[in-house]
């Protein structure tokens, strides 16, 4: 698969066996929190210690759901897959602003 089928699957998979949508992450983000996690995927995604069990400092959710992989493709697949989300959010929001609290 290329890249972009990639993280087209994996914001599937978070849809599917996660129950996020885009109305839930419109509800529940709002502090740039979908953006942070892409972040540190990409970032801390090949570090030893935060593959170890460590949580990177800007991890801006709940301890057990940083999960990272020890592959590091896979790592950025995941960080994709959220900038996405984030960019669905966003687009949500421009087309319904009164959902916006």
């Amino acid at each position: 698969m290329t890249g972009t089928e990639q993280i087209t699957a994996e914001r599937q998979r978070q849809i599917d066996k996660e129950g996020v949508s885009v109305l839930h992450d419109v509800r529940a983000y709002r502090m740039e929190e979908l953006m942070w996690a892409a972040i540190c995927y990409a970032e801390h995604g090949d570090n030893p210690q935060y593959l170890d069990g460590a949580i990177p400092p800007d991890w801006p959710w709940a301890n057990e759901w940083w999960k990272p992989s020890p592959d590091h493709s896979k790592n950025l697949v995941k960080a994709g897959a959220l900038i996405a989300a984030d960019l669905d959010r966003r687009a949500h929001l421009e087309d319904h602003p009164h959902e916006q609290i």
